[in-house]
């Protein structure tokens, strides 16, 4: 039996540097893995407007997962059929996972209003405000605001207060996810139930195949990817120390930070893969 390796990838401190979110680094081995066919799929807290975009820079054609396991997207004829429980948006097969954004919305204007001194919503931020806060600029920061099923603020408060907010939203049906910068708010998904999904869709497509998966994170709404994959490589942060995992064994810690943390780890558990590849490719 061939083994098929997928690899899930979170994009910002990731794949993408923390503070100038460029991929640099990691270009050559993004080649690499597209020349030996290996999958890299991009599970992340973006939108699809931004992944419209970042795609096309890393020359990706593969699904990838928005808004924290929020939605898978398949590029139609991915797979050889339309995998169950999906539908046709555009060019791709959906697979949603939780409420649109307005339900979310909804229940933290309604029902949250004691807190809202305390944070400030991508709702309600304007794109300038926006670039502010991340450091993007205004076509991006209109693309993150783009967003379909969840909402991300910014907290501004105290620990004691954030922790009651959290709670309260817990208790009126939401999850609450921290990510490097924001939390996000809505459904009860992940990007561990995502990379689950797809992977058994691959494992359906390649009938003979041990499918073998790899996920790489730098945050702690990466712990349930990291934690469900084969093998999790957490990716050094300068902002933050390692997230912990308590659901897996077979974990590799970086050294270095972000892109150039993740083609060094790509490297040393894909060396066999990528110089066989080279190889027979005359890339070396």
């Amino acid at each position: 039996m061939t083994k098929q390796t997928i690899i899930f990838s979170d994009l910002d401190g990731t794949l993408l540097d923390h503070y100038s979110y460029q991929s640099t680094a990691a270009q050559p081995t993004l080649k690499q893995l597209r020349h030996a066919e290996i999958p890299v799929i991009l599970n992340t807290s973006k939108t699809l407007a931004e992944l419209d975009i970042i795609r096309a820079e890393l020359k990706l054609d593969t699904p990838f997962i928005i808004e924290n396991g929020a939605a898978i997207y398949i590029p139609i004829n991915t797979f050889k059929t339309q995998p169950e429980d999906t539908e046709v948006f555009k060019n791709y097969w959906l697979k949603s996972f939780c409420s649109p954004r307005q339900h979310w919305l909804d229940l933290l204007s309604q029902q949250c209003e004691q807190f809202q001194p305390y944070y400030q919503g991508f709702s309600t931020l304007s794109s300038a405000e926006l670039c502010q806060v991340t450091g993007l600029d205004s076509a991006q920061a209109e693309r993150a605001k783009q967003r379909q099923y969840g909402e991300p603020v910014q907290w501004v408060g105290d620990e004691k207060t954030k922790k009651l907010f959290v709670e309260h939203l817990i208790e009126l049906g939401a999850s609450v996810v921290q990510g490097g910068r924001f939390m996000h708010i809505g459904g009860y998904c992940d990007k561990g139930q995502a990379l689950i999904w797809l992977t058994e869709q691959y494992r359906e497509h390649f009938a003979n195949s041990n499918v073998y998966t790899i996920a790489l994170g730098d945050g702690e709404n990466d712990i349930s990817m990291l934690e469900a994959a084969d093998i999790a490589v957490q990716i050094r942060s300068p902002v933050h120390d390692f997230p912990p995992l308590y659901q897996q064994y077979k974990t590799t810690q970086t050294q270095r930070y972000g892109p150039e943390g993740w083609a060094d780890a790509i490297q040393q558990l894909l060396a066999n893969q990528l110089s066989t590849h080279l190889r027979q490719s005359n890339l070396v």
